[in-house]
């Protein structure tokens, strides 16, 4: 198996739980090839928590990566010259290079992020879009993928981004496999603005989340907008706006966000016909299911079943170039 070095810059100040995300995500494990390593500039490093820790990695380890990972940090002060100089030439290089949260501001100093869209955490994304105007700055989202680099917005949308490279390296099953693990899910919708404050909630409301498992595991079946109210012994009405208001999306396209899902999985996973594939997942017929993976995936079921089927390679390349061919 082929190793992919991943390697985790802690700067002055990171954030514990944006620094834990990648460490858990990309730590070695038989069945993945990532091989991480904490880095740093110097040996202590300090956190925002109030204690210190030791990176077994420095710049040497950052410059051979495949791919860097930079979390949040505060103050948000300048990076020292080597670090922005370590992010420039893995840009240059044709690395991956991948913030969480307000590590989007080191890439941003680095350059990295010029002529590109990004994201930072909410409290934060004013300051970026006003100190990096050559940086076009998604607000909405929970991570934005531009190739090589790539950024998510506050804290634990760096699960969500994690994950996505995990999908994109190694197919949505081995994605889902340690999103269990994690206890997370898998793929999220909505952006980051159903977190931003908002009015306190109407004393006794429930989540919703009961009815989406429950429907998680009914893809197969017609499920309507009002199948699904009637699960939450809600009004249509009242269960749209709550849903919406949990999510950041609406039922409909939560639905078949999951049935894609459920069908990216059993590509990956079965032999079955395609047009069982697309009942199986919700999605009617196979020319239904042709169509949404093409406006969502810009693929074709079977082509995407050649790259991340049971019989395809299941070890990403060594640098994002040859990801992508």
């Amino acid at each position: 198996m082929t190793v992919h070095r991943v390697a985790v810059l802690a700067l002055d100040g990171v954030t514990p739980l944006d620094l834990a995300i990648p460490t858990q995500i990309f730590n070695a494990r038989p069945e993945t090839p990532y091989e991480m390593t904490v880095c740093a500039l110097d040996t202590k490093v300090a956190t925002t928590a109030g204690f210190a820790l030791v990176a077994d990695g420095g710049m040497d380890q950052v410059r051979a990566a495949d791919t860097v990972i930079v979390p949040g940090y505060e103050p948000l002060l300048r990076p020292p010259e080597a670090v922005l100089g370590a992010l420039a030439e893995a840009r240059d290089r044709g690395r991956r290079v991948v913030s969480i949260c307000t590590g989007a501001f080191a890439l941003a100093a680095a350059g990295v992020l010029d002529g590109l869209h990004a994201t930072t955490h909410w409290r934060h994304i004013d300051d970026l879009e006003r100190d990096f105007p050559a940086v076009t700055v998604d607000r909405d989202v929970l991570y934005v993928d531009e190739g090589d680099v790539l950024t998510s917005a506050g804290v634990c949308c760096g699960i969500d981004l994690c994950l996505h490279i995990v999908r994109r390296d190694l197919g949505a099953a081995e994605a889902n496999q340690i999103a269990r693990g994690l206890v997370a899910a898998p793929h999220r919708d909505g952006g980051q603005a159903q977190y931003v404050p908002a009015p306190v909630p109407v004393a006794g409301q429930a989540s919703l989340s009961d009815t989406r498992g429950w429907a998680l595991h009914r893809l197969a079946e017609p499920l309507t907008l009002r199948v699904l109210a009637r699960h939450a012994g809600l009004s249509q009405r009242t269960f749209m706006r709550r849903f919406t208001e949990e999510t950041g999306t609406t039922p409909l396209q939560w639905l078949l966000n999951a049935r894609l899902g459920k069908a990216r999985e059993l590509l990956e996973s079965t032999d079955h016909p395609i047009d069982r594939v697309a009942r199986d997942c919700g999605l009617g017929t196979a020319a239904n299911l042709r169509l949404h993976f093409r406006r969502a995936l810009d693929t074709t079921p079977t082509a995407y079943r050649r790259t991340f089927g049971r019989s395809a390679p299941r070890t990403p390349a060594r640098s994002p170039e040859d990801l992508r061919s």
